[in-house]
C-alpha cells in the first residue's frame, strides 16, 4: 500500500511525502530508512523484497521516502542532514513504529529515532562523500576536465554542489563531512551472505540475501 505522510520539510515546513507500506500480522512495526542517493536506487528492489520477506515473518514495515529523495517533490538541493532526521524522527510517530531498519547511509540520521535501530551495512557520511566526490572527477576527466576533490568539496561546503546528478546543498555537504552511524545492533553483509548489492552498476536483487535480512531483523526486533 502506498501511503501519504506529513513530512517535516525543509526551513521546518511539513511536506506530504509518499511511504509503502507493508502490513504485518504482528505487534511488530519497522520504520525503513532507505540508503541514500544513487545506492538507495539500487537497493530499492532488494529493501521492498525484504518488506515482504518480513511480512511472512508476521512484521510490518514501511519504507519512507525523504525529503528530496525518491518521488519527493522537495529539491535535494534545500534538505540538509537535520532535516532528514526530523524526518525519521516524524515517521517514527506517525506510523507507530516500534523498530527502525537503517540502510546503508540510512544509519546517518537515525541517532534520535527514539526506538531501538538495526543498521545493515552502516557507512560514514565521508565515505558516501568521497564516492560521490570520485564519480565527478572520473566523470569530468572523461569530458577533458580537470575537478580536483578538494575544489569540488570547497564548492560543496560554500555554495553547494552537483555530484552523482544530486544537488547537494552546503548544509547536506558539511553534515556528510562529519556524520558517522547511529549506534544500535549492526548487521554486515557477510551476515546475509552474496555480493553487496550497492556495488552493482544498475539497481539489483537478491532472494537469499533479502530473506537473510528480513530474519535478522525480526531476530533483533525480539530480543
Amino acid at each position: 500500500m502506498i501511503a501519504n505522510w506529513p513530512c517535516p520539510g525543509p526551513y521546518h515546513g511539513t511536506a506530504s511525502e509518499y511511504a509503502l507500506v507493508v502490513e504485518g500480522s504482528g505487534p511488530v512495526r519497522v520504520l525503513i530508512v532507505p540508503a541514500l542517493f544513487d545506492e538507495g536506487n539500487r537497493l530499492r528492489r532488494f529493501t521492498v523484497e525484504a518488506m515482504r520477506a518480513l511480512q511472512r515473518l508476521g512484521i510490518g514495515s514501511v519504507l519512507i521516502d525523504l525529503p528530496g529523495s525518491n518521488e519527493s517533490l522537495i529539491p535535494t538541493s534545500s534538505v540538509s542532514l537535520d532535516d532528514w532526521k526530523r524526518a525519521v524522527s516524524a515517521a517514527v510517530v506517525h506510523f507507530s513504529a516500534n523498530h527502525v531498519l537503517a540502510i546503508r547511509g540510512g544509519g546517518l540520521i537515525c541517532g534520535e529515532a527514539g526506538v531501538p535501530v538495526l543498521a545493515y551495512a552502516p557507512v560514514s557520511g565521508a565515505a558516501i562523500l568521497r564516492q560521490m566526490v570520485r564519480m565527478r572527477v572520473l566523470s569530468a576527466r572523461e569530458a577533458g576536465r580537470e575537478d580536483t576533490s578538494t575544489d569540488l568539496l570547497h564548492e560543496g561546503r560554500t555554495r553547494g554542489v552537483v555530484l552523482a546528478g544530486y544537488a547537494l546543498a552546503p548544509g547536506l555537504v558539511t553534515g556528510l563531512e562529519t556524520a558517522e552511524p547511529c549506534s544500535g545492533r549492526t548487521i554486515a553483509p557477510s551476515d546475509i551472505g552474496g555480493a553487496a548489492l550497492w556495488l552493482r552498476a544498475e539497481a539489483g536483487e537478491d532472494a537469499a540475501q533479502s530473506e537473510a535480512l528480513a530474519r535478522l531483523v525480526a531476530q533483533g526486533c525480539g530480543e
